[in-house]
């Protein structure tokens, strides 16, 4: 899933490595089209492209990919590509928010009403349902040799909200007009992150039953995997065990 599983919007097992691999590199392809499409091929006065890069190269795209995509965003099929949300409820009252990128908005919006339909959903009107997230910058920043109290107090300078620890990565989280800052201060202690977006994090959570949870879960993945699908947010409250469970 898009996110943290703080707020419900778990990492969970599923499909081949190689098959989340690929799916990963399109959507950063895509991320790296649009940004280049927008602001241009240097990294240096796009920062928007800067962004696409840092994530590309958290997920440990080959730098030959990396260039295809910058190289591929200055082409004339660029152009057709635009950026689009839809907003739906799942199974039992999920608020789901997708963000996609596409270049046939007919094909896409054909696609996400389906998915909703053929699973207990509905397909809503564009901000039917925003105001149920709010918009927060998240970065993955791995361990290594940092020493945390010491890293926590120069994040928290620079606006860090929250900041948690699992496995051997830092979470952190901004408000959304602190990404940019968080960026730069990361810049300037030479810290790359594995991944940092703009997140849209629930206000409130729906908790279900283990076959309600199936439900919604089985339409969360089913957009995930559609190709024009770049993220998928939702308030649909996982326990651990069910996160075991379904993983």
């Amino acid at each position: 899933m898009s996110g943290h599983n703080k707020w419900s919007t778990i990492k969970r097992k599923k499909g081949a490595l190689d098959s989340k691999r690929s799916k990963m590199f399109s959507k950063i392809i895509k991320d790296i089209t649009i940004s280049v499409k927008e602001g241009g091929p240097d990294p240096d006065g796009n920062p928007k492209l800067r962004l696409a890069i840092a994530n590309a190269k958290g997920a440990s795209m080959p730098k030959e990919t990396l260039q295809r995509a910058i190289n591929k965003g200055t082409d004339k099929d660029a152009a057709s590509l635009i950026e689009t949300t839809y907003e739906g409820k799942g199974p039992h009252g999920i608020a789901i928010f997708v963000e996609c990128t596409t270049d046939n908005l007919q094909r896409t919006v054909s696609n996400i009403r389906a998915h909703f339909n053929k699973h207990g959903g509905e397909l809503g009107t564009n901000g039917s349902l925003a105001y149920l997230f709010d918009r927060k910058g998240v970065f993955e920043i791995p361990k290594g040799d940092l020493v945390q109290d010491d890293f926590e107090m120069e994040l928290i300078d620079a606006g860090a909200e929250d900041i948690t620890v699992e496995d051997e990565s830092f979470t952190i989280t901004t408000a959304m007009e602190d990404f940019g800052s968080m960026m730069k201060k990361l810049e300037s202690m030479n810290i790359e992150p594995q991944s940092a977006s703009l997140h849209r994090i629930p206000k409130s959570y729906v908790t279900l039953e283990e076959e309600s949870t199936r439900k919604g879960l089985k339409l969360i993945d089913i957009l995930e995997e559609d190709e024009d699908v770049q993220n998928v947010f939702h308030n649909l409250q996982i326990s651990d065990e069910m996160a075991e469970k379904f993983g």
